[in-house]
């Protein structure tokens, strides 16, 4: 299994990702009020993934089927982790770091891991050769501190094992410094450079400068778009490292979310539950922890010289898993036969219909062309499960307002059938996860 193009050099691979984005809070996807003029050209030069898709509507899942190329439940993760030391994660498995470093590249991760604290579940046990960065889910951008849950907080930046100190710096800038710090020293050597930035989940932080670019907005959007205009220089930092070093035709880069949008409590240690509604699906019914569009489809791009470039749209379906048999494949290197991802047809893969699917506590999901199946679905993390189960027409209905499973039965009875074995090849049992509440 390779992709179309196999380079004398392989090309260095640089993987950014941000953490609870919408997609309507990008420039390139149809954002009116946050300016990303940095992704927006990384768009112009690549190509934008309109129905592309994390796996999984949470954080921890979605990136260990990013690093291993397979379903949440076979890479051993589909909740959220902790973030206290001596949190168990990610088993111990090869991973795109790991198998991109045994065929010669550095591998580095700046940023978010949320795949484990405990000894043995890092970064540096899982593929990579160096790390600057937090293990939890979340920190506060200046202190840099984890304060989350039970318990006392805890300081949360490392660099390489080691426990650091940056007081005072926002996390965005020191993120994006680091990475392309790490771009620069390679030279000519071949790398993995992993940048999944912790923006813009909460808390919501941002210096006055970025705030300051957009007066215009309602206090809660403000500060999203400040959050997300410091993310976009963040993007440029990196792509300006790599145009510095003469690397951008050998130089392969992705952009993307790991899920929708959160309406989680802002800032809070011990306060009052608000939902948060900052954040833009950019139209998608639901938001971060659920299956319908807006917690799931991400605004993604990639800019591969040779591949996807010159402002293309791609829409061909595909999931964060499909990532890693595609990136190895550019790089020569062959993919094994279990992991559930597959290149995709815009990689060069064999074009073909495929069934897409997801879980995530009693939701379940299945999308197959243009039609999609969802049982048990809820709008948000922590909300009601609003109902049994609904049949969509996304090209007709991305917003997922209309039910048609009255008038296609068959496709129903079908899809039904194919996500309940994708289900029961796994043991799945959603008696922990009873509904709360239940309308048609």
């Amino acid at each position: 299994m390779t992709t179309a193009r196999t380079p004398d050099r392989p090309p260095n691979i640089v993987v950014i990702y941000a953490d609870d984005l919408g997609f309507g809070d990008v420039g390139c996807f149809g954002s009116e009020d946050i300016r990303t003029p940095h992704l927006d050209q990384l768009a112009a030069d690549g190509a934008r993934l309109t129905h592309w898709y994390s796996n999984s509507p949470v954080c921890s899942p979605s990136r260990a089927s990013l690093l291993t190329g397979k379903y949440p439940v076979h890479a051993g993760v589909q909740e959220i982790l902790g973030g206290r030391r001596g949190t168990v994660g990610l088993p111990d498995q090869p991973t795109l770091a790991s198998r991109l470093r045994e065929a010669g590249y550095r591998t580095g991760i700046f940023g978010k891991w949320h795949l484990g604290t405990a000894t043995g579940y890092g970064p540096l046990d899982r593929g990579f050769d160096t790390h600057t960065g937090f293990l939890a889910g979340c920190v506060d951008y200046y202190s840099h501190i984890f304060y989350w849950g039970e318990g006392n907080p805890v300081h949360d930046l490392w660099q390489d094992g080691r426990e650091i100190y940056d007081n005072g710096r926002y996390l965005t800038e020191v993120i994006a410094e680091h990475a392309a710090d790490f771009i620069t020293a390679q030279g000519d050597a071949p790398y993995f450079c992993y940048v999944p930035f912790n923006a813009p989940h909460y808390p919501m932080h941002a210096p006055r400068a970025y705030l300051d670019r957009f007066p215009e907005l309602d206090p809660e959007r403000r500060i999203m778009a400040a959050m997300v205009s410091a993310l976009d220089d963040g993007v440029g930092r990196i792509l300006a490292a790599i145009e510095a070093a003469g690397q951008r035709d050998d130089t392969i880069v992705v952009f993307s979310s790991d899920n929708g949008p959160s309406t989680e409590t802002r800032n809070w240690l011990n306060g009052e539950e608000i939902d948060y509604q900052g954040g833009s699906t950019g139209g998608f019914r639901g938001a971060k922890g659920s299956l319908f569009e807006g917690g799931i489809r991400e605004p993604t791009v990639v800019r591969w010289p040779g591949i996807a470039d010159s402002g293309a749209v791609i829409a061909e379906p595909g999931l964060m898993m499909d990532l890693l048999p595609a990136l190895l494949g550019a790089a020569g290197v062959p993919v094994p036969d279990d992991v559930d991802g597959t290149v995709p047809a815009w990689a060069g893969g064999a074009a073909r219909e495929r069934d897409l699917f997801w879980e995530y506590g009693p939701q379940l999901a299945v999308r197959r062309g243009r039609w999609k199946l969802v049982r048990s679905p809820r709008e948000a993390l922590g909300g009601p499960f609003v109902l049994d189960e609904m049949l969509i027409d996304l090209d007709t209905d991305p917003a997922e307002t209309t039910d048609l499973r009255e008038r296609e039965p068959a496709l129903t009875a079908s899809l039904g059938a194919a996500l309940d074995a994708w289900a029961e090849s796994w043991g799945w049992d959603p008696s922990p996860w009873l509904p709360e509440s239940t309308t048609t």
